[in-house]
């Protein structure tokens, strides 16, 4: 695993030990590298049932997928959207077409035009983003997908420079809870890609393919993971956990225009059923795809959803892994306050 987030050789050696403790995935069924990635979701939950006791929640990764609001952790969600789309149905997951990779950098730059011409808004280092949508997670505890109920949720996220122990507050069912700096961290968070505050993104390369480079080096990955399919990940999870720069926006989707294997989705659909452009990558490692959706009209970023592409021995071919839709996103001077109408 890479990374450079403070403190965090010291928060894996310890999950490590923790992962040492457990007994082997059952089965060999499994695509390569997906018993450790079920493995790590089991870490996660562990950690959070941890932190649960003590009243502390930390910051949950954003790389297992782009899963932001997975209702689970209550992550981040990005674009000034307003309800009000009459839910559509977009079919079962996973009988869409796979797209045309022609094509595809062709809408990725349109997508990019439009994200630049966004407004730059003035984000202090003392005030906080406020994201609200809604999505659907999965539960593997079983050995089998089990989907969850479609939930809301809100978050605040600090903005402040440097390491942070404190990095909001997030709001799941009616239940304020702090936002704290992952096990390990023992100085707090820094700005990063698990902490992207608006002044770290806005230092990020605007080149495309310096910021790919950039985001390779610094984006972790498991024995077994697909590295490009991790970077699209973690590009997914910026766009939909944060308010970007027009600039990094921009240069975030030309970069995954060069990311192979990415492709058009011309079914995608997000967790509130609202059909639009889709851009997609299939992890054929763990027979998983992930499609971006947006607008069609303004392409502005509407969610992601994520899917099984092969019968796998916790699922079928089409069933979901996840899903979201964004609702509302500002900035505010104080957490756990939201935004005027």
């Amino acid at each position: 695993m890479t990374g450079t987030d403070h403190g965090r050789e010291a928060y894996a050696a310890e999950r490590a030990e923790l992962a040492r403790l457990l007994p082997p995935a059952p089965g060999t069924d499994l695509p390569p590298g997906r018993h450790e990635h079920h493995r790590e979701r089991l870490m996660n939950l562990i950690d959070e049932d941890t932190t649960r006791e003590r009243t502390d929640r930390p910051a949950q990764s954003r790389l297992l997928r782009p899963s932001f609001l997975a209702p689970a952790t209550a992550l981040a969600v990005a674009g000034a959207l307003v309800l009000g789309y009459a839910a559509q149905s977009g079919g079962p997951a996973g009988t869409g077409s796979t797209g045309d990779t022609r094509s595809v950098s062709q809408v990725l730059l349109r997508i990019s035009d439009a994200a630049g011409k966004g407004e730059a808004l003035p984000v202090r280092d003392d005030q906080f983003v406020y994201t609200r949508g809604t999505g659907r997670d999965v539960d593997l505890t079983s050995g089998k997908l089990v989907v969850g109920p479609l939930e809301e949720s809100e978050s605040w996220f600090s903005q402040k420079p440097g390491p942070q122990k404190k990095l909001g507050l997030s709001r799941v069912g009616g239940e304020t809870l702090p936002i704290n700096a992952e096990l390990g961290d023992s100085e707090g968070t820094r700005p990063g890609l698990f902490r992207p505050t608006y002044r770290w993104l806005s230092t990020l390369p605007t080149d495309p393919r310096a910021l790919l480079d950039y985001l390779s080096e610094i984006t972790p990955t498991f024995e077994g993971d697909d590295p490009d399919q991790a970077v699209f990940e973690a590009i997914g999870g910026l766009i939909g956990d944060t308010l970007l720069p027009p600039g990094t926006a921009a240069a975030l989707y030309k970069a995954a225009a060069l990311i192979p294997g990415v492709t058009e989705a011309p079914d995608a659909v997000d967790a509130l059923g609202r059909k639009g452009v889709g851009i997609a990558r299939e992890d054929a490692r763990s027979a998983e795809r992930t499609e971006w959706v947006f607008d069609p009209d303004g392409l502005s970023f509407l969610g992601w959803r994520s899917y099984l592409t092969k019968d796998t021995e916790y699922g079928k071919k089409g069933d979901l892994l996840g899903d979201s839709a964004v609702i509302e996103t500002a900035v505010v001077d104080t957490a756990g306050v939201r935004p005027q109408s």
